[in-house]
């Protein structure tokens, strides 16, 4: 049953059909070959439970603050701020970058707008202090994928809801990771600064530091909102999402004056048209997790694969395989929809900790986002910066290698991702 449904799958999309035709179909197929006496409206059902759950409300409204400092000048803000404090240092340039695309990540929880916000100014900068174009890219790109990890996370609710996981924990426990690959990627540009001689940019003053911190205090709102609000006990995530989406519309269209009311329609429908796929996707997905479920394919495959048998390493291991191989050919919530549900019952059998097991996946989504042959931020880096494709994967390696290195520090050392999560929830 397996191999006929993604036999069906891979024809579905060779033919060039969306990803969401090709799952249903494969689903649809399934179900008529080998239950042809459960009733279809079943899949309908399942369909619409997968998109109920609360957690997903949060979204859209993220989603929609994303597009709305997108187009403000929230990302001038934060970009100005580090390059002040960090510009005038070795390397400090390529730190700027990676400092500000952790910075707008957390602002807008979306890897293509960071490589869109902050990647356009940057790479300007960067060529003209004498770093190469592949290098550049490179950074932007696998930087970009920091908004995977530090919350606000759409991969982390993704996995919340298809694990029953606490999203709050999940947001709580990306940071360490987060910042983790920050301080590496950080590094390694300060290497690559010294080797290549890049000269230094003029260190600012400390009224021009004090006055750039300033301009971006208001942006720096956002992570306190998702984190503070969360850890403080404020309110919950999809409250947090609704409040980010409100002061996102308070910062750019009152504040800053860079959006009018009347462009909130249009980027209104852009969000609701991006949220449709998404969640046409989510619901397909739990029609085609539910039939995998009946037909018991997850413990088929764990008994054939000998998972049962590897222990917690070895699951984390499989894990982070299974994750990093789909992610990098097909869309990453395709690919949470499809593998979490297999997965689940062994996490849960070989005792692991569920939140862990999503930062892990997470991780391996951020990857594959920024990792040839369709990774998503790779494309963005095409069309932003009008560059072949092979020049936009030339300078990847590098940081794909750290963001491996740091995936599988967090198996054999999961306080990286627990620590944050223990003290903020401990009773």
């Amino acid at each position: 049953m397996p191999v006929v449904m993604l036999g069906a799958m891979v024809i579905l999309l060779v033919a060039g059909f969306p990803m969401m035709i090709t799952l249903i179909g494969s689903t649809l197929l399934g179900l008529q070959l080998y239950f042809p006496d459960v009733n279809p409206q079943q899949l309908v059902q399942q369909m619409i439970g997968g998109v109920k759950p609360a957690s997903l409300v949060a979204v859209p409204m993220f989603m929609f603050a994303a597009d709305v400092i997108t187009r403000g000048h929230s990302a001038d803000r934060l970009l100005d701020v580090v390059m002040r404090f960090f510009g005038h240092l070795r390397g400090g340039l390529a730190v700027s970058a990676t400092a500000a695309c952790g910075m707008f990540g957390a602002v807008s929880g979306s890897t293509q707008a960071t490589v869109v916000a902050i990647g356009g100014p940057m790479r300007a900068k960067m060529l003209k202090a004498g770093y190469s174009d592949h290098f550049t890219i490179g950074l932007v790109i696998n930087g970009a994928d920091l908004a995977y990890l530090i919350p606000p996370s759409i991969g982390m609710i993704i996995y919340g809801v298809l694990s029953g996981t606490s999203v709050a924990q999940l947001f709580i426990a990306g940071i360490g990771p987060g910042l983790v690959v920050m301080l590496l990627f950080s590094l390694y540009s300060v290497w690559y600064a010294t080797r290549h001689d890049i000269p230094t940019e003029t260190r600012a003053t400390w009224r021009e530091r004090w006055r750039a911190t300033r301009r971006a205090a208001w942006p720096a709102g956002f992570p306190l909102i998702v984190v503070g609000g969360i850890y403080g006990g404020v309110f919950s995530p999809t409250e947090a999402a609704a409040v980010c989406a409100i002061y996102a519309v308070i910062l750019e269209v009152v504040v800053f004056r860079s959006i009018r009311l009347r462009d909130l329609y249009d980027i209104a429908l852009s969000t609701g048209l991006v949220t449709s796929v998404v969640f046409v996707l989510v619901g397909a997905g739990a029609a085609f997790s539910w039939l995998l479920s009946y037909a018991q394919v997850p413990q088929a495959l764990i008994a054939s694969l000998g998972l049962d048998q590897m222990g917690p390493v070895g699951v984390l291991y499989a894990i982070t395989i299974a994750f990093f191989v789909g992610c990098m050919f097909v869309d990453s919530i395709v690919v949470m929809l499809i593998l979490i549900p297999i997965f689940m019952p062994l996490v849960h059998a070989a005792g692991l900790d569920p939140v862990l097991v999503g930062v892990v996946i997470t991780m391996q989504v951020a990857i594959g986002a920024a990792t040839p042959p369709f990774g998503c931020d790779i494309f963005t880096a095409v069309a932003v910066f009008r560059r072949p494709y092979i020049d936009c994967v030339r300078g990847t390696p590098p940081f794909f290698f750290i963001k491996m290195a740091v995936s599988i520090g967090l198996i054999y050392f999961p306080q990286i991702a627990l620590f944050l999560r223990d003290w903020a929830f401990a009773k």
